[in-house]
């Protein structure tokens, strides 16, 4: 989804907490990334190839090498490129330092339950973005829940104002509201003086 698409979607949703809890959990995950570092998990049923292409694509725009993530698969097929070759062992090399992202729209599994309670004990970071999973949700040490209902956006257009949040220029933002006090700082300055009351 490009950013005209994505400021769509935010204006669609701008009544709602959508966009600022996106924002949050995206900056969440923008904070903790390091580059070579991310790995990326879904269900058994559901791999986030989809959520795995657009933070590559952020990663490569907004500069940030840490978004890029290593996508790690619970079942590889024979002959899949080494990048797309990783499997659920290497959440049990997990380290300090490193993310895991898992994503479920749909039932974690216990095995991958295990593999992350174990990364999160050694020291990675876990990050999750859930339908509901209040096991996954209490491994994680921030976590968004995407509830299947009429009220929620789908869990695809959740995905897609996460890795946009991910990637937006924080310090861009921040200058652009130094600029605005600076702005404010100078119109005061400039302003006439207020009438003497006395």
């Amino acid at each position: 989804m490009d950013a005209v698409r994505v400021t769509m979607l935010r204006e669609l949703l701008a009544d709602t907490a959508w966009p600022e809890r996106a924002r949050g959990f995206g900056g969440a995950l923008r904070e903790w990334a390091t580059p070579g570092g991310l790995l990326l998990v879904g269900t058994e049923q559901e791999e986030p190839w989809h959520l795995a292409a657009h933070l590559t694509d952020e990663a490569a725009y907004a500069d940030l090498p840490g978004l890029a993530p290593t996508l790690v698969r619970h079942r590889v097929p024979p002959g899949a490129p080494p990048h797309l070759s990783v499997t659920l062992s290497r959440l049990e090399q997990a380290r300090r330092g490193e993310t895991v992202f898992v994503v479920a729209p749909d039932a974690t599994g216990e095995g991958l339950l295990e593999r992350v309670h174990d990364a999160r004990r050694i020291g990675a970071t876990v990050l999750a973005m859930e339908a509901d999973d209040a096991e996954l949700r209490g491994l994680a040490h921030e976590a968004l829940t995407v509830r299947p209902d009429p009220a929620t956006p789908s869990f695809e257009l959740v995905q897609h104002l996460v890795s946009a949040a991910a990637g937006e220029p924080v310090a861009r933002r921040r200058r652009r509201g130094v600029k605005d006090r600076l702005s404010q700082l100078v119109d005061r300055l400039t302003a006439p003086p207020p009438p003497l009351g006395w």
